[in-house]
């Protein structure tokens, strides 16, 4: 898990080939909002897209992705009304790994 309370991957690393959960409890989720994406790419945002998240019952919101990438997971927020959630600028990462072996 992630160092970061408004933002969770399972598992971390992520793991190449297979799903990866997001999850996202940040300014907009705690803002209210009614809808939330995670906006992604891989290996420096290569190959972008836009996925629609899942309200959970304790009002954060999560989804799973498919880690087709050799090395990272890059990632941010949107809502709805088009208000963003980039982590000050910095986004999100999380390595992948390619194998369940340490």
């Amino acid at each position: 898990m992630m160092a970061d309370d408004r933002v969770w991957v399972r598992p971390t690393p992520a793991i190449k080939d297979e799903k990866a959960e997001i999850g996202y409890n940040g300014l907009l989720a705690r803002s209210g909002a009614d809808s939330v994406w995670v906006h992604y790419g891989f290996d420096g945002w290569k190959n972008t897209q836009f996925q629609q998240m899942t309200k959970r019952g304790d009002g954060s919101f999560a989804t799973t992705l498919n880690c087709r990438a050799d090395r990272q997971v890059n990632f941010c927020f949107k809502d709805s009304a088009n208000h963003w959630d980039n982590n000050s600028g910095w986004n999100w990462s999380c390595d992948i790994r390619t194998s369940t072996k340490m």
